[in-house]
């Protein structure tokens, strides 16, 4: 398994994230998946600090809300190939 983690700019530190970091983890069950979503986060101006992991993350609720989605359930730009 992969993990694709990022910093949500635009949703942190208001709404369920007032006062916290919003992180969006993307579980892939590929590379080339997790690769993927990376390349394409890293494309929207509002995801910041874009990271491939192997490890299953943990981020502290006090300080950080996380978003968890898998592979199969994203559309749209986080699919597009186009370079």
């Amino acid at each position: 398994m992969f993990y694709v983690t990022m910093t949500d700019k635009f949703m942190s530190g208001w709404g369920d994230a007032r006062g916290r970091v919003n992180k969006l983890v993307v579980e892939c069950e590929t590379y080339s998946d997790a690769a993927l979503i990376a390349r394409n986060a890293k494309r929207r101006s509002e995801m910041r600090r874009v990271n491939i992991r192997l490890t299953r993350p943990y981020y502290s609720p006090a300080s950080v809300l996380t978003s968890w989605k898998s592979f199969g359930e994203l559309s749209g730009p986080w699919l597009e190939t186009a370079a």
